[in-house]
């Protein structure tokens, strides 16, 4: 099937058929999944394959003493945490490290989060999406720099080649845990930011991973649809771009990272191609 036909088919679907976006797919991957799997004859579970999850960080405003407040204003210009969390693609919440400043960048973070006690697991054969504030490794795979990411640079012009198509699908596996924040800070405005905290770090720590729970709780009984649609609204119409820096030590991981995406880019080029 050619891209062309793969698109006008989507079309179809969408207008006539009444095939709608999912918390876990857009409807062309919706649609692409479905033709891999008659096309190959493919069990569900093998096109999953690929990625685990998606990982991200966001900032929620804590109350700290003016002596510590330069180490949290980070890009807010009040005091904020940077909390790192992981999730699934039908946005519940796997891992949460809360409590790093809001200067901390998301690779020092993520770091952190590999090596302490209570760590971030990264099954063998497994690997989590994240953006390009994070650093590219075997288990962290990152976009392609310099080629388009965001969802709505595709909406009229569809993937050129092998990297653009990686990086449509990444975005659109990843917005998972962008959503996933969006739903959390919109079910609890305790999180939200919009007035100073009243809580100090430490109890701040705590709100937030019993916010979480309550949160994957509600996802499973009543995800509130009208919530979710909001948030999406929302997503779409921001765009977000991060720098990141890679240290010399990092270099060999990076290395296997990048040999890594270079082959998922190329398997997922040719079944396009070939559906």
């Amino acid at each position: 099937m050619s891209l062309r036909a793969f698109l006008q088919f989507c079309d179809i679907l969408e207008r006539e058929g009444g095939l709608q976006p999912t918390r876990r797919a857009t409807i062309e991957e919706q649609v692409a999944k479905t033709l891999y799997i008659l096309a190959k004859n493919a069990k569900n579970r093998s096109i999953q394959f690929w990625f685990r999850r998606a990982i991200d960080g966001t900032h929620i405003r804590v109350k700290v003493s003016p002596l510590d407040a330069p180490k949290y204003r980070g890009r807010k210009e009040y005091p904020t945490q940077n909390v790192l969390a992981a999730c699934t693609f039908d946005l519940k919440f796997t891992y949460v490290l809360t409590g790093w400043e809001g200067t901390a960048s998301d690779s020092r973070i993520i770091k952190d989060a590999l090596k302490r006690e209570d760590k971030l697991i990264i099954p063998e054969g497994k690997f989590y999406l994240v953006d390009a504030g994070f650093m590219l490794k075997s288990g962290l795979i990152t976009p392609y720099r310099g080629v388009r990411y965001h969802l709505k640079e595709y909406s009229n012009n569809p993937p050129q080649n092998a990297k653009e198509l990686f990086n449509l699908r990444h975005a659109a596996l990843r917005n998972a845990i962008e959503r996933a924040f969006g739903v959390l800070k919109r079910r609890f405005e305790i999180l939200r930011g919009g007035t100073e905290s009243f809580y100090g770090v430490r109890t701040q720590n705590l709100i937030i991973l019993a916010c979480c729970i309550i949160h994957n709780f509600l996802m499973g009984v009543d995800p509130d649809e009208d919530l979710i649609a909001e948030v999406d609204m929302e997503l779409r119409n921001q765009e977000n771009s991060q720098q990141t820096r890679t240290s010399r030590e990092e270099e060999e991981d990076a290395s296997r990272g990048e040999m890594l995406r270079d082959v998922i880019t190329a398997d997922m080029w040719h079944n396009y191609k070939n559906c």
